[in-house]
């Protein structure tokens, strides 16, 4: 199998993790993106993959920031090569009902798990296109396809990510890159854990 390279945003989260694991595990360089403030959280997981015999590098990277995206995107691809594999796994909840929703609320889900898509996407797609290779896995939720009480912001975004899936299916389809969603039902995660029990019910 040919060694890639794979960067997966929010890698060192509860899905990403198991990714990032299972990308190393087929003998890929692997590329964990994490918010930048949680930096020391980053490398205690780095040292607990390592200390598993697993080794997975770094990237501090801001996925609401489309320079930031670009300027990580380019960083890699300095030290390890372009990235051949990208899973867009960054997200997180502000959860709400509509009628109580912050504006802020609102644009911090929609700019990490549907903005990020794009931002980090549009800075590989062309360095895929050149190589005439290319895999971009994006986590989206079921709760895109049927949208759950007091997620208005969390299922449109996730909805979002399944349509700029499918339309970036249809460009890069026949030049050997392909683009597809995961929609995972509730995963025992820390994110999904600080949910309401009724609402995981």
């Amino acid at each position: 199998m040919t060694k890639r390279v794979a960067f997966v945003t929010g890698g060192n989260g509860g899905i990403g993790s198991a990714v990032c694991l299972e990308l190393a595990r087929q003998g890929h360089t692997v590329v964990a993106g994490y918010f930048p403030p949680e930096k020391e959280s980053a490398e205690a997981w780095q040292q607990e993959m390592q200390n598993n015999g697993v080794t997975i590098q770094l990237s501090p990277v801001d996925v609401s920031s489309f320079s930031d995206c670009e300027r990580a995107v380019n960083d890699i691809a300095d030290e390890f090569g372009p990235v051949d594999i990208l899973v867009n796994c960054a997200g997180i909840t502000r959860d709400g009902t509509l009628k109580k929703m912050p504006e802020e609320n609102w644009k911090a889900v929609m700019s990490t798990n549907l903005d990020s898509a794009f931002n980090v996407s549009r800075h590989v797609i062309n360095g895929m296109l050149e190589k005439g290779w290319g895999r971009i896995i994006n986590i989206a939720s079921v709760n895109g396809q049927r949208g759950q009480f007091g997620q208005a912001n969390y299922s449109a975004a996730k909805a979002g990510m399944h349509g700029f899936t499918m339309a970036l299916a249809l460009e890069t389809a026949a030049k050997g890159i392909t683009v597809n969603t995961v929609s995972p039902g509730y995963i025992a995660t820390a994110m999904t854990e600080a949910m309401p029990e009724e609402v995981l019910k």
